[in-house]
């Protein structure tokens, strides 16, 4: 298993699926806490962070670096939900923002976390996922997290786990987390 240390990181990309299949109040909620705690990890270090929302027919980027929590906090009350998955797009675009943020400033360094159930239900589909993660790890920018929030179904894709491992990243269980364990988490 791959070690993320959050304290290495300086830019952390959120790549969040608010997609139809996410859009459970309990599970936004879950998913809002999680990123709020983390993000005021993230601040109390004077780190930035970015939100990338995947729903619809496109990703949109609802918050751009920065180190403002309350920026943070409405942006992520704000969030537009429902619709497709167009998770490989979010992918290829934390990419391109993580890109922009290394050539602004080179001593930062991203960590991209992935909160999703790893299903992309656009047209790109599992060969998209595939190929955005490709390029995401070529990039060789990122260390990398997926929170995987599949709901609790008899049967679970594992999608989330299979994304983790084609980021070469960590993978946890949404369900496994709370505000006191993110940090080691992230920390392992």
């Amino acid at each position: 298993q791959t070690e993320i240390a959050m304290s290495t990181a300086d830019v952390i990309v959120f790549v969040v699926d608010t997609s139809g299949s996410m859009a459970a109040r309990s599970r936004v909620r879950a998913v809002t806490g999680a990123i709020m705690s983390m993000l005021t990890d993230a601040y109390q270090r004077r780190d930035k962070v970015a939100v990338i929302a995947v729903n619809g027919n496109k990703p949109t980027l609802v918050l751009s670096p920065t180190s403002s929590v309350d920026m943070a906090q409405k942006s992520l009350d704000a969030m537009p939900m429902g619709g497709r998955t167009p998770l490989a797009e979010g992918l290829i675009m934390a990419k391109d923002l993580m890109e922009r943020e290394h050539r602004r400033e080179p001593s930062r360094r991203p960590l991209l976390v992935v909160m999703t159930d790893g299903e992309d239900t656009s047209d790109a589909g599992e060969q998209g996922i595939v190929t955005a993660a490709r390029t995401v790890v070529k990039s060789g920018l990122s260390g990398n997290l997926v929170i995987d929030c599949e709901g609790r179904l008899k049967i679970r894709k594992e999608r989330a786990a299979v994304l983790a491992e084609l980021l070469g990243g960590v993978c946890v269980r949404l369900s496994d987390m709370n505000g006191d364990n993110i940090k080691t988490v992230i920390n392992a």
